[in-house]
């Protein structure tokens, strides 16, 4: 056991991604499949490395009023609780109680991308979701409040320089809260501080890597969904 390194392990999961990336943005030349590439990139780590009560796939986000959300190219949501998920065409539905993050993937960062994966992740946020009392063996314990959708932005490099500077704080200031963490596999990672209502960013090291934990860290803190009204859904099916 002699031979193992924990460092060099954590630093070859930052470097597969940091080269896949690269090499998607450097080797492909259409936008759209250079999009593509990256989104299957950062979605292929997530599906790896999350504990497997989470999932995470592109897909839309759908609530018991039949309302829809924009597609987004990250949806971490349950799979231990969540009683059903959509799939038409090998694309995903999941209903909004079960979502625990979303995140828009891009090549690279600018102010109108932090904009855009505002508005994507918002399209989420403002769904309704319902939550039930939940029942255990000395009673019920009351409805939980539903938790705080986390949303981010992903990409290999970013449009300014530097690339973790005042011009990245001023376009993610403009929609505060709103993005709560996000990474730039090049440069660092950063994430939101509700108590100050700021921002910090960490630059350098083995950002992919360091941004996992993050999220890893930020969802235990989450718990755990709250128990969907599966009736509410109901409704919408149709007698013949």
């Amino acid at each position: 056991m002699a031979d193992w390194s924990l460092s060099k392990l954590l630093e070859g999961l930052h470097d597969e991604i940091h080269q896949r990336l690269e090499t998607a943005r450097k080797s492909l030349g259409h936008p759209v499949t250079k999009g593509d590439a990256s989104e299957k990139i950062w979605l292929s780590l997530l599906q790896k490395y999350l504990p497997m009560r989470y999932q995470a796939e592109k897909a839309h986000v759908v609530d018991s009023t039949g309302a829809f959300s924009d597609q987004l190219d990250v949806v971490i949501f349950d799979r231990q609780y969540s009683p059903f998920i959509f799939t038409h065409d090998g694309g995903f539905i999941v209903p909004a109680e079960s979502v625990y993050a979303v995140f828009e993937s891009k090549q690279a960062v600018n102010a109108e991308h932090v904009k855009y994966a505002h508005d994507k992740i918002d399209s989420v946020r403002q769904l309704h979701r319902t939550s039930l009392p939940i029942p255990h063996a000395g009673g019920t314990f009351p409805a939980k409040k539903p938790t705080h959708i986390y949303g981010g932005i992903l990409a290999f490099e970013s449009e300014w320089n530097p690339a973790m500077g005042n011009s990245l704080e001023a376009a993610l200031l403009q929609y505060l809260g709103s993005l709560d963490l996000g990474c730039i596999a090049a440069h660092g990672y950063f994430n939101y501080l509700p108590d100050n209502k700021s921002y910090e960013f960490i630059r350098g090291g083995k950002p992919a890597t360091s941004f996992l934990f993050k999220l890893i860290s930020q969802l235990q803190f989450s718990g755990t969904v709250p128990m969907i009204d599966v009736l509410a859904y109901s409704k919408w099916l149709v007698s013949e």
